[in-house]
């Protein structure tokens, strides 16, 4: 009681310490109230044929997987009706810049935006004319994926060397041309032969990136049945996070011209140290969907996320919400938002790491085929425990190197650290 009392946890009932407090709570559980995420999927088709795929994509020359006129129109018509001044558009497939006239479409039809930004999440087994030229308007961002040195990639995603040539020389101009802050990569982690976390660092300091987002692969899509293990035992995987944290500390501590991290991790740093740190969904409590982020499938099905749709095309469980000509289902949001918060859950609520949590239970259907596990025993809730411990443990590190990192991951000034531990 007496480390509460210290530490202003209880006691001194002013009302300035309790308007602060109930803030900080109310901060922290305040949700959106306005539409302005948009991910589209303007195309199902694909010219690769990635094993982990989590979108169950189709073959580049198949019919029928494309936006028709119809649809194209219904989904400027539904931009058009969005109140607001700003807007978020992520294209997503399939391979989306097989259709880079619907991107143009779309991009010309939110110029009534004072801001607006848009994402293109490509391969880039192709850098064409076409492409190049959206790419002159700086309000067009790229996302790639890259999975480590030009053997792995090779071994993940092309298959063959000539189209992984291609790819690395293809993200060397995008970089070249339109400048790293406007090109973001990731790779995906086959838990079973990780790359050297050495490795997977250089390939990306080699292109200048200073952020990595580690994901394993992911019990969606094609992976669902070729990689049955990313549903099962992850033990594998947080051994290899640890190293790869570890790696990723020392080069850091080691060369000071450039500071990489791995984003989930600092997002869950940031979630502990600050308040409206909340733009990843699955961190927010409660994380009501169809509120501000939507998403509009290829055939002009709604979506409350991404992973959402990847669940629908496997077969796995209908989770569609809508469709953008009649608009989202008010009945079905409501079913799903019923479920969309940690609040109340006797796990979370007994949780330390509860306040910085958040709740996904697009995940636990995925992965169990329902939401009512309890929360200690699914995937979720093992995952943040691993991350959130791993956080406190950094913080409580006295070793420089580690210090030097997180002041750096949280935007702290060098004499801000070291964090000094509560005395007891």
């Amino acid at each position: 009681m007496n480390f509460l009392r210290v530490h202003g946890h209880v006691g001194a009932n002013d009302g300035l310490r309790v308007s602060s407090q109930e803030f900080q709570y109310q901060a922290r559980i305040t949700t959106p109230d306005k539409l302005n995420y948009l991910i589209l999927v303007p195309t199902l088709r694909c010219n690769l044929s990635c094993s982990y795929c989590q979108v169950s994509r189709v073959g580049e020359d198949t019919n029928g997987y494309d936006w028709t006129d119809e649809t194209l129109g219904d989904v400027i018509e539904f931009i058009d009706a969005l109140d607001g001044s700003e807007i978020k558009i992520e294209f997503q497939g399939g391979e989306p810049t097989l259709r880079l006239d619907i991107i143009s479409n779309i991009i010309a039809a939110c110029d009534r935006f004072e801001q607006a930004e848009f994402v293109i999440c490509t391969n880039l087994a192709h850098l064409t004319p076409e492409l190049i030229a959206l790419l002159r308007d700086e309000r067009v961002y790229i996302s790639t994926s890259l999975d480590g040195s030009r053997l792995v990639h090779q071994q993940q995603r092309t298959s063959q060397v000539d189209a992984t040539d291609r790819f690395f020389d293809n993200l060397a101009k995008v970089v070249e041309q339109i400048g790293i802050d406007r090109v973001s990569a990731l790779p995906t982690i086959d838990q079973r032969n990780p790359p050297e976390p050495q490795s997977l660092i250089d390939a990306y300091a080699s292109f200048g990136f200073s952020h990595l987002f580690l994901r394993p692969i992911n019990y969606q899509g094609f992976a669902r049945k070729r990689h049955p293990s990313s549903g099962k035992d992850h033990s594998e995987w947080w051994s290899y996070y640890y190293r790869f944290i570890d790696a990723l500390i020392a080069r850091n501590h080691s060369d000071l011209t450039m500071v990489l991290e791995e984003t989930y991790l600092s997002l869950c740093l940031k979630r502990i140290f600050r308040l409206g740190v909340d733009g990843h969904v699955d961190l927010r409590n409660p994380n009501p969907v169809g509120i501000d982020y939507l998403v509009i499938d290829h055939d002009g099905a709604l979506y409350p996320t991404d992973e959402a749709r990847m669940l629908t095309r496997s077969g796995v469980v209908d989770l569609t919400m809508g469709h953008v000509r009649s608009g989202i289902d008010r009945q079905r949001q409501k079913l799903f938002n019923a479920n969309a918060s940690n609040f109340g859950d006797p796990d979370c609520d007994r949780c330390t790491y509860q306040p910085y949590c958040g709740r996904d239970f697009i995940d636990d259907l995925s992965r169990y085929g329902r939401i009512d596990l309890p929360r200690h025993e699914s995937f979720f809730c093992q995952k943040h425990l691993h991350i959130f411990d791993l956080c406190m443990r950094l913080i409580y590190s006295e070793e420089a190197a580690v210090q030097y990192s997180l002041a750096k991951w949280l935007g702290l000034a060098g004499n801000a650290l070291p964090l000094q531990p509560y005395a007891l």
